[in-house]
């Protein structure tokens, strides 16, 4: 009972803490509000556990609609496919040394990457524009947007975010006792 009264409650700190980041840091732009998210998403993993990273990685994307930072519902699913990727990756990182360490954030920054980027440049962008520009949920300028926010800017930071979060999880495993 313990355990999982401490699951949730790390996990409620953490949605919290990433909530006050995204409307403290939304007016400063993708780099800073992406890297601060992505830290948020690494540390729940890193400290709290693969479920931990999960429920945030997938309600992150629904308050960042709410919140004006996400640029489109219609992106929301392909945010919480990317979140759900680095976090799956990152959460392989708790047992290994410093290079094993390293290979798993960067893969976790890569695959990010690589499934925000198959999703909505090419997918959402690509082959369901035409569909979502005629239907109303994307309107023409986002579709122009859209590409370049969710290309280098995604693994940029998703590496620093990661970066971030392997400083400080030893850290805060140690307060936590784990």
């Amino acid at each position: 009972m313990k355990t999982k009264v401490q699951w949730i409650t790390r996990t409620g700190v953490l949605l919290a803490v990433l909530i006050v980041l995204q409307a403290v840091t939304k007016s400063l732009g993708q780099l800073v509000t992406g890297s601060c998210v992505n830290a948020v998403l690494a540390v729940a993993a890193l400290t709290c556990g693969l479920g931990s990273g999960l429920v945030i990685a997938l309600v992150s994307p629904v308050l960042a609609f709410l919140l004006g930072i996400a640029p489109q519902l219609v992106t929301v699913p392909a945010i919480m496919a990317g979140n759900a990727v680095f976090v799956l990756v990152l959460s392989r990182i708790a047992a290994g040394g410093t290079v094993k360490k390293v290979l798993l954030w960067l893969a976790a920054a890569a695959a990010k990457f690589a499934v925000l980027y198959l999703l909505v440049v090419k997918l959402i962008c690509g082959v369901m524009a035409p569909g979502l520009l005629e239907g109303g949920m994307l309107k023409a300028p986002m579709l122009k947007a859209l590409p370049v926010m969710f290309a280098w800017p995604q693994l940029f930071t998703a590496l620093i975010g990661g970066g971030i979060a392997l400083l400080m999880a030893p850290v805060l495993r140690k307060a936590l006792h784990r």
